[in-house]
């Protein structure tokens, strides 16, 4: 769960930027990103959270705009009989919309679609024993997802290659 933890957050603090070449926007107003997320939904090709999937549940993120342009995203993911709590500091990886972070292994994530208000779609990378993994994570600011989310999140999980099986709407819990 801690992996799971490090790579949830790292998804969120690119919610700052966004890549102009997904979106069409230079920038998103950092006081709308700025707050809590929940996460609703993911994709992955991580074979740990592919076993355990049906056991994973809705986790919240919260992000905070350093002076430096840096991030402090702090992070709860539910867990069986506990919450954990994790907080990191992300960086600009000079690629519009992009960030980092090498805290307990290098990731990347970026945003792919956002409405700058409600949602964001992110694609995340992290290196793990060598390998490359990847994700995709449904932000929402309620814990509700309506079926046009639903259904944009799915279209946007196939195209980049993941499929039906990689894909799951995470159930809410509480605070």
């Amino acid at each position: 769960m801690r992996t799971m933890g490090l790579s949830l957050g790292l998804a969120l603090l690119c919610l700052l930027r966004v890549g102009a070449e997904d979106l069409g926007a230079a920038e998103l107003d950092m006081s709308k990103i700025a707050g809590k997320w929940h996460i609703t939904a993911m994709a992955t090709d991580n074979e740990s959270y592919l076993q355990k999937k049906d056991q994973l549940k809705m986790a919240m993120t919260s992000i905070e705009l350093l002076g430096n342009g840096d991030l402090n995203v702090s992070f709860a993911i539910p867990t069986p009989g506990q919450c954990m709590r994790l907080v990191s500091i992300y960086k600009p990886t000079g690629a519009l919309g992009q960030y980092y972070s090498s805290d307990r292994g290098y990731k990347t994530a970026q945003v792919v679609d956002t409405d700058g208000k409600t949602y964001a779609v992110v694609f995340a990378t992290r290196v793990k024993d060598g390998k490359t993994l990847h994700a995709l994570r449904l932000y929402t600011k309620t814990r509700e997802v309506s079926p046009r989310l639903a259904m944009l999140f799915r279209k946007l999980a196939r195209q980049r290659s993941f499929t039906n099986d990689m894909i799951v709407l995470l159930p809410a819990q509480g605070e």
